[in-house]
């Protein structure tokens, strides 16, 4: 991918001068005795004295708790690694350090639902779910899941679950049965949360025969919680086994202070799951400490979130991307919560959002941008956002012509982070910075104390060109292992199997000359004609150019002892793929990236399937085209579409 030498945007003295990274840079010259005259002066001393820089970031961002003596143990072996193994902290507690009247969490569902929180009403709900969970015999270490829309009770059940050291784990109302029990049935929660259903594009969506299945189907659950958002809680715990309503749960106890169980640094405070679609999901463990101190790390210092502000990230509870925005409390910003279509209010319902509460920052994907580039909305035409200082983007690669749009038609004067990481470290390798400028089509930077890396396909360090994102030590935010894999060995295998001792993470990428990083897609779907590896995202980049085209995958096909291109695409309606539109293809594929990109076969499917986050499976595709069986269907939103892949006449010839 060419980018520019030129910044498409510039902070400006203001914001440098009132940026946390500004000051925190300032306080770790004084503390280490040398000047960072820039960030990649301060990136490479982090990475080289991580026990130093993880302790100043414990004190910058005030963590709550007793911080011990020692900030990182073995630190030159990252299995072995340790950090703050004296420390005892308490997740909710830290998230959780404001009581008052202030604004602390906002929510909408759709067009349907709507309600705010202070600190304080916050604070009596989580204070109440704990009391209620303590009855029921919830203590450090028990699961406690949620099969929950991304609404405030959600937050508070996670919140109290936290309180008493219990893991929490969760995982959103669309997925499917089998999606959930393969997933709560390997972690075996006590207590599971749920609504009375959900809103979706305007309907009501039924999960009653659902939750009845979940029910019979996991003898772990001593009780479900029907949390009500359509309006039938009572009705629905009726019919389903186990069940209590929310308000019956909690109606014996009355508001309190919450009370923290401080535990060790790597206490289990998440589980969180793979997508599934190669297998059953991987069950990765996060612990507190390292979570917490990871996340306040990159909305402090990275994302620049001060106390007050209104910080919203379009996700479901099935994506880590919830987990990371429910962290912002801790950074004393309000939570702009919302569940349902993106596009709900013919695509307005989240700008409309967006400037009634203020929002500051503004979370989404890149998929979401795509579309909303093809629908004619333009917030900044329609909506004042004044208080909007930056937009974050993650799931797939953001192109460098969607960084053009965001600028052109959201808002010129904001930080536009494209950031990269994922479930397995609950948190960002690569993202942006408030004080760094911005290039068309890079992530801005490597995360602080992160030594991320390109290795070539023999583990050799890459000066420029493309190849695999590693990283070469310890942080703090690496599982503290898989759930029921004893001896470790599944997880050795998943991140240091490929170089050992060497995080692998399973992207494709580039450092670049700035500093930043481009991220070409995950390496196991790389592309590799005639010898040469071609990441997807090249391709998307060009494709999307396309007002014709919704969405489209790549693939290689094995084909006559060499691995060709095929190109398959979801047309706009009305639109048709004929030899002119495939020509048009072929020629900006061939111009914009180059000839080995050319797809050797353009075909069009009526859906392209997809996680229940979003996200393309374009290995479960590369199985299916070549007649082999496709794990973990359930893991997919949408895995009827599969079938449109079988027996294409066009992959014949």
């Amino acid at each position: 991918m060419q980018t520019s030498d030129t910044p498409i945007w510039t902070p400006s003295a203001s914001r440098l001068a009132g940026a946390h990274l500004t000051a925190f840079a300032r306080l770790a010259s004084a503390a280490w005795g040398q000047p960072f005259p820039d960030y990649h002066s301060l990136w490479r001393a982090s990475v080289e004295h991580p026990a130093r820089f993880w302790s100043l970031v414990w004190d910058y961002c005030g963590v709550i708790g007793d911080k011990g003596g020692t900030a990182l143990e073995n630190g030159d072996d990252m299995l072995a690694a340790r950090f703050f193994p004296d420390a005892r902290l308490n997740y909710a507690e830290n998230l959780l350090r404001r009581d008052d009247d202030a604004l602390a969490l906002a929510f909408r569902g759709e067009d349907k639902a709507e309600r705010a929180l202070s600190w304080r009403e916050l604070n009596q709900l989580v204070s109440r779910l704990q009391q209620a969970m303590r009855q029921s015999g919830v203590a450090a270490g028990d699961r406690v899941a949620g099969f929950m829309p991304n609404m405030p009770e959600t937050l508070a059940a996670m919140l109290a679950a936290s309180s008493l050291g219990a893991v929490w784990t969760s995982c959103s109302p669309d997925f499917g049965t089998e999606g959930a029990l393969d997933r709560f049935g390997q972690t075996e929660p006590k207590l599971l949360f749920c609504p009375d259903g959900y809103w979706y594009n305007g309907k009501a969506v039924d999960i009653r025969a659902k939750m009845v299945h979940l029910a019979e189907s996991l003898p772990s659950v001593e009780r479900i919680v029907v949390t009500p958002y359509i309006g039938d809680a009572i009705a629905f715990a009726a019919e389903v086994p186990k069940a209590i309503p929310l308000d019956s749960f909690i109606g014996p106890h009355q508001p309190a202070k919450p009370v923290f169980e401080r535990l060790p640094f790597n206490h289990p405070l998440f589980i969180l799951y793979s997508s599934g679609t190669t297998g059953k999901p991987k069950c990765i463990v996060h612990g507190a400490g390292g979570t917490l101190l990871q996340h306040l790390k990159e909305h402090q210092l990275h994302a620049d979130i001060h106390s007050g502000d209104h910080f919203f990230y379009f996700t479901t509870c099935g994506w880590m991307m919830w987990n990371w925005l429910a962290s912002g409390l801790a950074s004393g910003a309000a939570l702009m919560l919302y569940d349902g279509s993106p596009f709900a209010a013919d695509g307005r319902v989240l700008w409309d959002y967006a400037a009634e509460q203020g929002f500051s920052h503004f979370g989404t994907s890149a998929k979401y941008i795509d579309g909303l580039k093809k629908t004619g909305i333009v917030p900044q035409r329609d909506w004042a956002l004044p208080k909007l200082r930056a937009v974050f983007s993650t799931g797939s690669p953001l192109v460098a012509e969607s960084y053009d749009w965001v600028y052109a038609n959201i808002k010129a004067d904001i930080n536009l982070a494209s950031i990269s990481g994922g479930t397995d470290i609950v948190s960002c390798f690569a993202l942006g910075a408030a004080t760094l400028p911005v290039y068309r089509g890079e992530l801005q930077c490597r995360g602080l104390g992160m030594a991320v890396d390109i290795y070539d396909e023999n583990g050799r360090p890459m000066r420029g060109g493309k190849g695999e994102l590693v990283c070469t030590r310890p942080f703090p935010s690496m599982p503290t292992g898989f759930w029921q894999d004893a001896d470790g060995g599944k997880y050795r295998q998943a991140y240091f199997g490929r170089f050992p001792g060497i995080w692998c993470h399973g992207d494709y990428a580039e450092i670049t000359v700035h500093g930043g990083v481009i991220i070409y897609g995950r390496s196991d779907a790389v592309l590799n004609p005639g010898g040469v590896r071609i990441g997807t995202a090249e391709i998307y980049r060009q494709v999307e150019l396309f007002d014709e085209i919704l969405e489209s995958l790549a693939v290689g096909q094995s084909w006559q002892d060499d691995e060709r291109v095929v190109l398959f695409v979801k047309l706009r309606p009305g639109a048709t793929l004929d030899e002119d539109l495939i020509a048009r293809l072929k020629a900006q594929i061939k111009n914009g990236a180059s000839p080995r990109h050319v797809p050797a076969r353009i075909v069009a499917v009526s859906d392209i399937p997809k996680t229940v986050s979003g996200k393309i499976v374009e290995l479960a595709v590369k199985n299916v085209i070549h007649g082999r069986p496709v794990s973990n269907v359930s893991a997919l939103a949408n895995p009827e579409a599969l079938r449109l892949f079988e027996n294409l006449d066009d992959l014949q010839r």
